[in-house]
């Protein structure tokens, strides 16, 4: 192969590699992280919540989102009000309001609810999300009486040991009850309900924006530096 053709093929490789990295950036993985059913008998609401958490790289516009039970009707509840939704962070939907939730759990500003969710959970029931364009994004099945020896989150959330087990699209022995100081930084609410909502501590550790700039950068340097020399090469 002439040398030619190799700076050539340098070229391309680099290209491709720099949008392969683009588009793993600007892939969306929004993931159902815990839930609690039920809870303590509150009239407020402030114990059923479903967590989602943004495990990708990079921002997601949660306009247009929706959440739906069993009947999977996209759009049934919006998740609008969310906004932008940091890479790493959770975010809740919850069946009070937002402002009783967030007092009940003593949770920071900084925590984004949508509260007032009409769309109960049973105790066996299925948690589905839906993009903007009325795509499902994720779906937890779950029930203790459904899938033998998983947990009912009633009083206490459920939330899974390992990343793995956010993968089935239903319910693993791997997801667990939380309890006051556990590894996941579970604590009591106000009214007795255990979990932790808005801290998802299995998160991955999330490259920053400026890495990835700083990376493709480079790569758009380096295929400069093989077009000019292959120019070069073609010039003689």
């Amino acid at each position: 192969m002439s040398r030619t053709a190799r700076l050539a093929l340098t070229s391309l490789a680099l290209t491709s590699l720099a949008l392969s990295f683009a588009a793993t950036a600007a892939q969306a993985n929004v993931q159902i992280t815990e839930f609690e059913y039920n809870g303590n008998g509150d009239p407020t609401g402030t114990a059923e919540f479903v967590e989602l958490t943004n495990l990708g790289s990079t921002v997601v516009d949660f306009t247009g989102w929706s959440f739906d039970d069993s009947s999977r009707t996209p759009g049934s509840f919006s998740l609008s009000v969310l906004g932008l939704v940091a890479a790493g962070q959770s975010v809740l939907i919850v069946e009070g309001s937002a402002t009783d939730f967030r007092s009940a759990w003593s949770l920071a500003d900084s925590v984004k609810i949508a509260g007032g969710n009409a769309n109960n959970l049973g105790r066996g029931d299925e948690i589905n999300i839906y993009d903007a364009g009325g795509t499902l994004v994720d779906r937890l099945t779950y029930g203790d009486q459904v899938f033998a020896g998983t947990v009912r989150a009633a009083t206490s959330s459920a939330t899974p040991l390992t990343l793995a087990d956010l993968t089935p699209q239903a319910i693993t022995t791997n997801w667990v009850l939380s309890t006051t100081g556990d590894a996941f930084g579970s604590a009591a609410s106000l009214n007795g309900d255990i979990g932790n909502p808005g801290i998802f501590s299995l998160a991955p550790a999330v490259p920053e924006p400026s890495t990835y700039g700083l990376m493709l950068a480079g790569l758009g340097v380096m295929v400069g530096v093989a077009r000019s020399k292959r120019n070069a090469a073609f010039a003689v």
